[in-house]
């Protein structure tokens, strides 16, 4: 017999979603096969597996150790020195300062992820053992592009990623991104646009009139510091489309510096030579975060965050009195 007790981390989910992942290795039919024999039980009663569990609960399996065994297996890729730069830390939520060159997720199996070096900080740090691995797994709740810098939610309870998913799916949530571009821009503006993504390519085309498969954008920005031939602007996603900052800014002529694939090859040639920067000034600065946030994490209405500057981006504003 195995006892599992549902804490934090798990709670709000449903009985049956927590199996398929403790049982990972087994069908859902020999699950509801075990529920409906009694074989597994919630709080030592019959179940049916829609249940909402709540931090606390105990479920009960009495299954052979051999078989939760063939049937529950977790596979751990480890770090071995995490790089987590932390910006806020609480039981529910962590927010990193992702550095520019890591992806947000793994593309492909053998990737080695932003959310696989939280895993193993929070192994490190005592706040995640393998046995929760069996039934959660810490994620990130918003992504970017693996060479943009900044803050990045992670949820560290699934009522922590359900909550901060939540925020950032109705927009209530405000981010605030910091760029250097080409040129001298003087005043604030709000632009549109439409923009359609070429999946094999993984680029976007930005044009001014609707098009086929394409999708209307909106983006704001302030200049905060307009230098002789560059300036540094605060933005703000209206919409948020893939790689929108970067070429919504370009398709304006307002490139970002430093930008592989939408930017100015002549301009990033420059700052290369000039700085040493061959990655996109692109950076999640700040989190606004809103008036109303759900429970378990209604404590953080109203905070905001930023992330400090990558140096790269100090020292081009530096260089050029940004």
């Amino acid at each position: 017999m195995k006892l599992l007790t549902v804490t934090n981390k798990e709670a709000g989910q449903r009985l049956d979603k927590l199996l398929a992942k403790y049982l990972n290795q087994a069908g859902k039919g020999f699950i509801y096969k075990m529920i409906r024999k009694k074989n597994i039980t919630l709080n030592g009663k019959r179940c049916d597996g829609s249940e909402k569990l709540e931090e606390g609960d105990q479920i009960r399996l009495f299954l052979s150790d051999e078989t939760i065994s063939k049937f529950s297996r977790t596979a751990v890729q480890t770090v071995k020195k995490p790089e987590v730069n932390v910006i806020y830390e609480d039981e529910q939520i962590l927010l990193v300062n992702k550095p520019c060159g890591m992806l947000s997720q793994k593309a492909e199996e053998s990737d080695e992820s932003l959310v696989e070096h939280i895993i193993a900080y929070l192994l490190a740090e005592g706040a995640l053992t393998e046995e929760d691995l069996k039934t959660f797994r810490p994620s990130v709740c918003n992504r970017l592009d693996r060479n943009t810098s900044g803050i990045v939610i992670a949820g560290k309870t699934l009522g922590g990623l359900q909550a901060m998913s939540a925020v950032l799916k109705d927009r209530s949530l405000h981010k605030y991104y910091q760029c250097v571009v080409k040129g001298r821009v003087e005043t604030p503006c709000r632009i549109r646009g439409y923009l359609r993504k070429n999946e094999k390519t993984n680029q976007v085309s930005v044009f001014k009139e609707p098009v086929p498969d394409s999708q209307l954008i909106e983006t704001e920005y302030i200049p905060l510091s307009v230098g002789t031939s560059f300036t540094r602007l605060q933005v703000t996603l209206i919409t948020g489309r893939s790689h929108q900052i970067r070429a919504h800014l370009a398709s304006i002529g307002r490139p970002i510096l430093g930008d592989p694939k939408y930017g100015d090859p002549a301009i990033n040639r420059e700052i290369r030579q000039k700085y040493g920067v061959s990655t996109q000034l692109l950076h999640s600065w700040k989190l606004v975060m809103p008036d109303q946030v759900p429970e378990p994490c209604a404590y953080l209405a109203g905070r905001s965050f930023t992330a400090p500057l990558p140096e790269d981006f100090e020292r081009v504003a530096a260089g050029e009195k940004l």
